[in-house]
């Protein structure tokens, strides 16, 4: 057995202290959170969703963007089919999450390893990446870390339900960038070198030109994809 394959239990650890540093540690990203909540609460209130079935909507999908979506396709007859398509095409990000993570998640059973990619996210899918790279146990600021986003979420929600109209708007603020530069910090912690960069470049322009020319949400996709194939052909050629 190889060094490799010995150091995956250890890193694939999962306790109560761990999921409690890490709910700890995506506290000051879930308060920002909670403010998109709020503003998906009232939407959903403006749309004539019912506050029972938009904190359901909240409990058990859990997928801000997709969530708003899904309201401009709400009313008395919902087109099931477009918005199958249009949930998947904006959370298909998801699979390619759970496929960097399962090296470490295949040492769990079934029911934990999807139960923790249940309140997996951006932001704390890109903190347990970056603990891994470090060589440290990163399944407890996955876990952990997604309670304090889906419950700052979900807060969020009933907040935006019945006091929402103070925030009508998130982005007349600026905090619709708050997760993008908080995912661009844990990018610059990460490996810095030259294949890193030509990496970067290569899903950035893909997904910029799929922006330009592709159906709505697919750039996340392409992105996603054109950096991963990049990076395998980087590693065989190395």
């Amino acid at each position: 057995m190889s060094q490799a394959t010995r150091s995956i239990p250890n890193l694939s650890r999962l306790n109560r202290p761990l999921i409690w540093s890490g709910f700890q540690q995506l506290i000051p990203v879930s308060l920002f959170v909670s403010i998109f909540g709020a503003a998906f609460g009232l939407a959903a209130a403006q749309a004539g969703v019912g506050h029972l079935t938009a904190t359901a909507m909240s409990l058990l999908v859990f997928a801000g963007y997709a969530q708003f979506a899904a309201l401009d396709l709400w009313g008395t007859q919902i087109p099931l089919f477009t918005l199958m398509a249009t949930v998947f095409a904006i959370n298909a990000r998801h699979l390619l999450m759970g496929a960097t993570l399962y090296p470490w998640l295949q040492a769990l059973s079934p029911a934990k390893r999807y139960g923790i990619m249940m309140v997996a996210s951006d932001a704390n899918w890109a903190m347990s990446i970056q603990a891994f790279n470090r060589g440290k146990p990163g399944l407890g600021l996955l876990f952990g870390g997604g309670l304090a986003l889906w419950l700052f979420w979900v807060i969020g929600t009933v907040a935006g339900l019945y006091f929402g109209s103070a925030v009508q708007d998130p982005k007349s603020y600026g905090l619709d960038m708050v997760m993008g530069c908080f995912l661009l910090s844990m990018v610059f912690e990460g490996e810095r070198n030259l294949r890193m960069v030509a990496i970067w470049i290569i899903a950035a322009a893909s997904s910029l030109m799929a922006y330009q020319w592709l159906p709505e949400n697919s750039h996340v996709i392409v992105g996603a994809l054109a950096g991963g194939i990049a990076g395998v052909l980087m590693r065989k050629k190395k």
